[in-house]
């Protein structure tokens, strides 16, 4: 079976974030090779500070399938999660986690506080971080800049 990127669609997500004036996340979930849920952050929209795109993508994916646990899914998110995102992912017990940019400042995967290497994790997925992080990069510092 060969290796097929979900990405692109992260990254539409993204895009459409943006365009909404919100912080450039995008997030899809996967099952089968078919993108079962898609979210782009609405913190600012929803007045909601939970509302990152992968806890927006999780629901819908968990609503979908009827179900809190996720196994058998595969989350693609163009930005490393931040603690609460890894600590809903684990909790979705989602199977790979595919994420573009690192994020230095509020990771909680490859970073800080590190989610899935604390013992009280019950649930680990398979991690693959960098897919597109070029491209996830630009978009947030354009983003940024525009800001300043």
């Amino acid at each position: 079976m060969q290796f097929t990127t979900f990405m692109d669609a992260a990254l539409d997500e993204a895009r459409a974030a943006a365009a909404r004036g919100e912080v450039p996340v995008g997030a899809v979930v996967v099952k089968g090779g078919v993108v079962v849920a898609r979210a782009g952050n609405r913190t600012r929209e929803m007045n909601d500070p939970t509302a990152h795109a992968e806890i927006l993508a999780i629901r819908a994916a968990c609503a979908a399938a009827g179900s809190e646990r996720l196994a058998g899914h595969d989350l693609y998110v163009t930005l490393e999660p931040c603690p609460m995102c890894a600590a809903a992912i684990s909790a979705a017990r989602i199977g790979r986690l595919y994420y573009g940019a690192a994020d230095p400042k509020s990771g909680g995967v490859a970073v800080g506080a590190r989610v899935f290497s604390h013992p009280q994790c019950h649930h680990v997925p398979e991690v693959y971080d960098g897919i597109a992080a070029g491209e996830a990069e630009n978009l947030l510092r354009a983003f940024f800049a525009g800001r300043r």
